[in-house]
């Protein structure tokens, strides 16, 4: 059976709905809680469908595609600044959960390379960039230097953009996972699905986020168990959650994600807007 085509719609909603599960339960550590659905409070007292910068720097790459019909950098670092200074791009004008690399970034106007600076913040807000027409590696790398200028993290959205382009193509899963990554410190993504939950971190660091991305991606067989798989991990939920989404999203489609988490999700208006 030939599979629909896949939308960016598919992507930025399976973003934003992983992101908003995992919201509650950011930093806490991994089965001290059980996530099965949407809830309210917990890290940052918000209600129920809730998401974070996750979503928010998705959307504003999004929206930059979207007007200014491909990739122009200096747009979106504009469009990122806005979101951090003016409350673009959040429910109720609220900007919380700023990660510390991409906050000095965009004061400075300039992408921070150190070792430090490997963080997943580059990495959450990627998956659009798998929806533009002959996209190179360099203009990948380009959008995560925005932020996040290493080696490291941009290359992690160079692999991240790539699997999601072979998922639209019409690989599967194991086909899209399993091809190479070469040298370290990504050596272990192409066998992922051989390794225990033990052995998965779900860190901040961007390696751990995409390694538990796929992970959770490639350990389960439907939208919803892929991405409770992934906040159910513990530590930085929301993004992980958020990552497995965009491409759990790319791999079931909109339409695979049960409908009372897409009830439940706050600001689908702004979500909208963006499309392209």
């Amino acid at each position: 059976m030939t599979r629909l085509r896949r939308t960016v719609r598919d992507a930025i909603y399976g973003v934003a709905v992983g992101d908003a599960l995992g919201v509650p339960v950011e930093f806490k550590a991994r089965d001290s809680y059980r996530i099965e659905g949407m809830i309210g409070g917990g890290t940052y007292g918000k209600p129920a469908g809730t998401f974070s910068d996750d979503t928010s720097l998705t959307l504003a790459t999004a929206n930059s595609i979207r007007i200014c019909g491909g990739i122009d950098v200096d747009d979106m670092r504009e469009r990122y600044r806005a979101w951090l200074f003016d409350g673009a791009y959040v429910v109720d004008g609220d900007v919380f959960d700023v990660g510390r690399t991409t906050a000095e970034a965009l004061r400075e106007g300039r992408g921070l390379d150190g070792e430090r600076d490997n963080g997943n913040g580059s990495l959450m807000r990627a998956v659009p960039l798998a929806f533009v027409d002959g996209i190179t590696d360099a203009q990948i790398e380009a959008v995560s230097a925005i932020t996040h200028a290493h080696a490291i993290a941009k290359h992690a959205c160079v692999i991240y953009v790539r699997l999601a382009q072979r998922l639209l193509a019409g690989a599967s899963v194991g086909e899209a996972i399993a091809e190479p990554v070469e040298g370290r410190p990504f050596e272990r993504l192409s066998g992922i699905a051989s390794f225990s939950r033990d052995e998965i971190s779900s860190t901040g660091y961007v390696v751990d986020t995409l390694e538990a991305a796929l992970w959770s991606l490639a350990t389960t067989d439907s939208f919803e168990d892929a991405v409770l798989a992934a906040v159910n991990l513990g530590d930085d939920t929301d993004t992980v959650g958020a990552v497995t989404g965009g491409l759990a999203g790319i791999v079931y489609g909109y339409d695979a994600i049960p409908r009372a988490w897409i009830g439940a999700l706050r600001g689908r208006g702004i979500m909208e807007a963006c499309l392209f």
